[in-house]
């Protein structure tokens, strides 16, 4: 099955829509969406990538992210992708919008308008392991002094919107 994602541009209007690795070899901006779910003592949970992904392969990231597919909202495909990656699904707010471009080994970039949202669970995932190889909940302080020390452990995207993340959090003006 071929997979595609929406061509955007920079204000999130679609232009179309491209096969998912051509997008990414093409370095060409398209929607994307990234999931961050606490827990009910204020600890992230992380995805440990499969090591077999095209790229960031078993480095750690927030909970889930991916694509929409065409004429999927943005948030329905984030509950879709959470429940398809990490086996669960639970309610999901919208913290912010931010576009970011990272370039990787393999002559992918990551060029994606990305919609992010947060949520709250106390849930065990039962992760899929095509997806993910491992899980753990960190608190939001050991996430950025481990970052700090092992930068090279995470993905790009997820040291990219980290502390944009936190400092939403604190404004708690998204509940």
């Amino acid at each position: 099955m071929i997979e595609n994602v929406v061509l955007v541009d920079e204000h999130d209007n679609e232009l179309g829509l491209m096969e998912k690795m051509e997008a990414h070899r093409q370095g060409l901006l398209h929607r994307a969406f990234s999931v961050f779910i606490l827990n009910s003592n204020g600890e992230l949970m992380m995805q440990q990538r499969a090591f077999h992904k095209y790229h960031s392969g078993g480095l750690w990231t927030n909970t889930c992210c991916s694509h929409p597919r065409h004429n999927e909202r943005p948030e329905d495909a984030a509950h879709r992708r959470l429940q398809e990656e990490m086996g669960f699904d639970c309610p999901l707010n919208k913290l912010f919008d931010f576009v970011y471009r990272a370039e990787f080994d393999n002559d992918m970039t990551e060029h994606e308008f990305d919609h992010l949202y947060v949520g709250y669970s106390d849930s065990t995932p039962r992760i899929n392991p095509d997806e993910v190889a491992s899980w753990k909940w960190m608190s939001l302080e050991e996430l950025e002094r481990d970052m700090a020390v092992n930068s090279d452990d995470y993905t790009e995207w997820f040291k990219i919107i980290f502390n944009r993340f936190v400092e939403k959090l604190k404004e708690g003006s998204w509940k």
